[in-house]
C-alpha cells in the first residue's frame, strides 16, 4: 500500500542505501550512493519517488493526508533518524500507511509558496491535504549536528496521529489553518534567485552529474541573504533570527509530544506569560499545533517589533487562554551560530572570522567588565573572501573589544546581527583587539 505524501525537509540529501563496501573494496562516492538510493527506493514501491504531482493526485483518489520528505544530497548525520521513520518503527511505520508517501530529492523547482521552513534545519516534515492545505510541520534543530532534544519518533508518531483526526474533521478545522502558509514568496523556486540562476536548472540532472546539479536547502536561505546584502540593505530580523526555538523565549518543550511544555525558564517572556511544565499547547494565533516546528513557525511569522501572542494551553484537564507577550527585538536573544548559513554571514560582517566569548576569569585577566565586548577569534578564514581578515592584520587568538566603535556586543551573534544591520559592503570599519596585552585598530572591510 502507498504511504501518504511525505516530504521531509532536510537540509541536505541523506543516502543511506544499504551498500556495505566489501574488505578492500573503496567506499561508494556520493554520485554512487545517490543513484543506489534511487534505485532502492523505487523498486520498494513504499515511497512516491521525486513527484510531489503524482502523489497529489494519488491523495485525491485515496482521501488520504500526505506526508512529504524532501531529502536532499547528502548528509550522514540525519541518516539514523530517517532510517528509523521509513523502515523499522513499530508505532510509525502503520501511521504512515494512512498516509500517501512523497519523497522529494534536491529543492529544485520546489514551489516556495507551499514549502516554507527553516532552511538550515536536518529533518522538516510537512502533513498536507490533498488541496494543498498545510496541517503543520515537523522537524527542528538547534545545533550542528545533535538533534535528540529536538525530534523524536514518538514525537513524529503524534504528529501523524493529530494529523489523521485533523484530516477527519478537514471542513471544520480548514479555516484555522489558513495562516499556516506564508505570504507569495519574491521568487517562485530555488533556481530562480540571481544567486543560484546560473548554476542550477529546476530538475537534478540524472544524465550528467546529479550531485552537482542539486540545490540543498541551507543554499536557498543563503540566496535570500546574499541578495539582501547585495541591495546594501538592512537586514530585517527574521532573516537574521529565522524560525526561532521556543528555548529562546524560555519555553522547553518535550520532543517526545506534539507541543508539550517541559520546562520553562526562570524570568522568562513565557514565564512571565503565566506558562508552566505540563501546560499541553493546543494553539497559538489560533493555529492547531504538532509539534515544535508549529511553535516555531508562529513565532517566525510574528513581528520582530513586538506582538501579543493568543494560546490555548491545556493544563489539569481543562482549556486555559493565554496572552504570550514579546518584546521589540525579542528574537535577538535566539542564536545563529550553529547554523551552517552562519559561514556565509560571517564572510560579510567578520571577514571569515569565528569568535568565541571569553570565560569570566579570562575576562578578569585583561580587566574587561562583563558587560563590556570580550570575543576572541577562534579561528582566521584562509582563503577567498573569509580570508579578508586575515588580509586585515587579524590573527588567531586576538581579543574584539570593540566594532565599529560598539563595545555592547556581546556574542558573536551580536556583533554579526548589528554588522548585517547597521554596515554595508565595501565599508571599511574600525576594530579594537587586545593582542599579547596591548591594545590595537585594525581596518575591517565588510564585504557581500
Amino acid at each position: 500500500m502507498k504511504c501518504g505524501v511525505q516530504i521531509l525537509l532536510l537540509s541536505c540529501l541523506v543516502l543511506n542505501v544499504g551498500l556495505p563496501a566489501a574488505y578492500g573494496q573503496s567506499k561508494p562516492t556520493r554520485e554512487e550512493k545517490v543513484r543506489a538510493d534511487k534505485a532502492k527506493v523505487e523498486s520498494e514501491g513504499f515511497w512516491i519517488y521525486n513527484d510531489l504531482a503524482r502523489g497529489l493526485e494519488e491523495a485525491r483518489k485515496t482521501g488520504k493526508p500526505l506526508v512529504v520528505v524532501l531529502r536532499c544530497i547528502p548528509c550522514e548525520e540525519c541518516v539514523k533518524l530517517d532510517d528509523d521513520l521509513m523502515e523499522k518503527d513499530p508505532v510509525v511505520r502503520p501511521l504512515l500507511d494512512q498516509f500517501v508517501c512523497v519523497r522529494i530529492v534536491g529543492t529544485n523547482g520546489l514551489d516556495l509558496s507551499l514549502f516554507q521552513f527553516d532552511t538550515d534545519q536536518s529533518f522538516a516534515v510537512f502533513f498536507l491535504n490533498a488541496d494543498q492545505t498545510i496541517y503543520g510541520r515537523f522537524g527542528t534543530r538547534s545545533h550542528r549536528t545533535e538533534w535528540v532534544g529536538d525530534v523524536s519518533l514518538k514525537g513524529l508518531a503524534k504528529a501523524l496521529q493529530k494529523t489523521l483526526s485533523l484530516h477527519a474533521d478537514f471542513k471544520n478545522v480548514k479555516s484555522s489553518l489558513a495562516a499556516k502558509r506564508g505570504a507569495t514568496p519574491e521568487f517562485a523556486t530555488p533556481e530562480q534567485f540571481p544567486a543560484l540562476k546560473a548554476q542550477y536548472g529546476p530538475k537534478l540532472d540524472y544524465s550528467g552529474n546529479v550531485v552537482k546539479s542539486c540545490i540543498h536547502c541551507h543554499q536557498i536561505g543563503d540566496a535570500k541573504r546574499t541578495l539582501q546584502r547585495s541591495r546594501s540593505e538592512p537586514f530585517p530580523e527574521e532573516l537574521i533570527f529565522p524560525y526561532p526555538h521556543p528555548a529562546s523565549i524560555g519555553l522547553i518543550l518535550d520532543p517526545h509530544e506534539c507541543a508539550t511544555i517541559k520546562d520553562v525558564v526562570a524570568g522568562s517572556w513565557g514565564q512571565k506569560a503565566g506558562l508552566k511544565a505540563g501546560d499541553q499547547l493546543q494553539t497559538m494565533n489560533g493555529q492547531p499545533l504538532l509539534s515544535m516546528a508549529d511553535v516555531q513557525w508562529v513565532l517566525h511569522q510574528t513581528d520582530a517589533a513586538g506582538a501579543s501572542i493568543s494560546l490555548e494551553v491545556l493544563r489539569n484537564g481543562s482549556v486555559k487562554k493565554v496572552s504570550l507577550k514579546l518584546p521589540a527585538g525579542w528574537r535577538k536573544t535566539g542564536d545563529l551560530t550553529w547554523r551552517s548559513s552562519t559561514w556565509g554571514l560571517r564572510r560579510m560582517t567578520t571577514g571569515g572570522l569565528v569568535l568565541e566569548e571569553l570565560t569570566s576569569a579570562e575576562r578578569q585577566d585583561l580587566s574587561i567588565e562583563e558587560d563590556k565586548m570580550a570575543l576572541r577569534a577562534k579561528h582566521v578564514g584562509q582563503y577567498g573572501p573569509h580570508a579578508a581578515a586575515k588580509s586585515a592584520g587579524f590573527e588567531k587568538g586576538d581579543v574584539i573589544v570593540a566594532y565599529d566603535n560598539q563595545t555592547h556586543l556581546l556574542r558573536e551573534a551580536d556583533l554579526i546581527a548589528y554588522g548585517l544591520q547597521q554596515t554595508r559592503p565595501r565599508q571599511v570599519i574600525p576594530v579594537k583587539v587586545i593582542r599579547s596585552g596591548k591594545t590595537l585598530t585594525l581596518r575591517l572591510p565588510m564585504q557581500e
